[in-house]
């Protein structure tokens, strides 16, 4: 099983249950935290408020990453330890996964207007960042992976 990732599955005491721990999660690359504001209601704040709001999201979103990266690492090794399988979710399901979810985003766009700006919005974003991630991010893990550390 894989839920939220390895320190809270194992809390929530999954290795007792499912000896197979699927990676990745086809639904989401890791946990994420975010702040939705009506944006006539944060037009609508002082300045102050504004950055208040801002610093304290900024915060808690680069706290709780933080957690997770300092956590993780350890929750699963105790995870191995305890018998749990690692294994590479298969690509054709992965493959399927995000056909699925494609057709859906584009039923919701035919639906929904907002939804539909929102999601060319976000599928813009996502590509300029994959993009940049393949020549940055990528790049570098995939050298220090071949390092075998």
């Amino acid at each position: 099983t894989e839920w939220v990732g390895p320190y809270d599955d194992q809390k929530l005491g999954f290795q007792k249950v499912a000896k197979n721990y699927m990676y990745p999660a086809w639904w989401e690359g890791g946990p994420q935290l975010v702040l939705y504001v009506n944006n006539k209601a944060f037009d609508g704040l002082s300045a102050e408020n504004k950055a208040i709001i801002q610093a304290a999201s900024t915060y808690a979103h680069v706290e709780m990453q933080a957690k997770y990266d300092s956590r993780n690492p350890k929750a699963i090794k105790e995870l191995i330890a305890e018998g749990v399988q690692l294994q590479q979710m298969p690509k054709d399901i992965m493959d399927a996964a995000f056909k699925a979810s494609e057709e859906l985003y584009a039923e919701l766009s035919e639906k929904n207007a907002n939804w539909k700006k929102i999601y060319a919005d976000f599928s813009a974003a996502r590509r300029d960042m994959n993009q940049w991630f393949r020549v940055t991010e990528f790049g570098f893990d995939s050298y220090m992976q071949s390092q075998k550390l």
